[in-house]
């Protein structure tokens, strides 16, 4: 389902003669999950890789999903990424939320995955609250996209 949204937002935005990104390439990828593995010894979920496989980070309506940071990359985007690795660097400043892999971000919520219990979640901003899990990643996309799209 994520892909229809996808196509939705693409083609809102070319009414306004904007685009969205294209995909991480298997290098920018791959950079990436090297880095994370080495800074913080994190581990990224496949399903994750797999979307910025297809789309490299976008912001649409309110929603953000990281993508691979700007110093990773190998070739320009057509909008901001806003990179995994510097923002889970910075929520990673308050120790409790290191337990969690940030995603992505909206305006009243934090899209993570939970290492411990292997999940995905949607948690209240700024409290960190669990709102919602979700089976998997996909599952958690479908509903971020949905909402960004009815705005």
């Amino acid at each position: 389902m994520w892909e229809i949204y996808l196509q939705q937002i693409r083609e809102e935005k070319e009414l306004y003669d904007e685009e969205i990104n294209s995909g991480a390439s298997e290098k920018e990828i791959y950079e990436l999950v090297t880095t994370a593995k080495e800074k913080w010894n994190m581990e990224i979920p496949q399903q994750y890789l797999d979307v910025l496989s297809r789309i490299n980070g976008i912001e649409f309506n309110g929603f953000i999903l990281y993508g691979v940071d700007q110093y990773l990359l190998e070739h320009e985007m057509k909008q901001l990424v806003y990179g995994l690795l510097e923002f889970n660097h910075i929520w990673y400043e308050n120790e409790k939320q290191r337990e969690y892999l940030f995603l992505g971000e909206s305006n009243i919520s934090w899209y993570v995955y939970q290492y411990k219990n292997q999940c995905y979640m949607e948690l209240d901003q700024p409290s960190g609250r669990e709102i919602h899990r979700f089976r998997n990643f996909y599952e958690m996309f479908d509903k971020v996209l949905d909402e960004a799209i009815k705005g």
